[in-house]
């Protein structure tokens, strides 16, 4: 089975309401915002950098990263952009 494939049924059966492959290009930028609900991602390629005002966080590929509910943060895609399985618990959060 391959990786993505065993990640979407990891957070299937971890109760995400909505799991999918997401990709962006190099230096995509995600605005401050902060999720409702439980998002948790796993990067299959590349790398993304989480910007939590105290704290930068870089999660590259074969990471799994549980975003923290409720916390401000920012994000930019890594030089090479990346391939990412989403997990959200509420539909459209992530």
């Amino acid at each position: 089975m391959e990786l993505s494939e065993r990640f979407i049924r990891q957070f299937e059966k971890e109760g995400f309401t909505n799991v999918y492959e997401w990709q962006d290009s190099a230096g995509t930028v995600y605005p401050e915002h902060a999720h409702k609900g439980k998002v948790s991602l796993f990067v299959t390629d590349g790398s993304i950098t989480f910007d939590f005002s105290a704290e930068k966080r870089e999660v590259t590929a074969g990471q799994r990263f549980d975003v923290p509910v409720g916390v401000k943060h920012s994000a930019m895609v890594g030089p090479e952009g990346w391939i990412v399985i989403v997990g959200e618990e509420i539909e459209g959060d992530a």
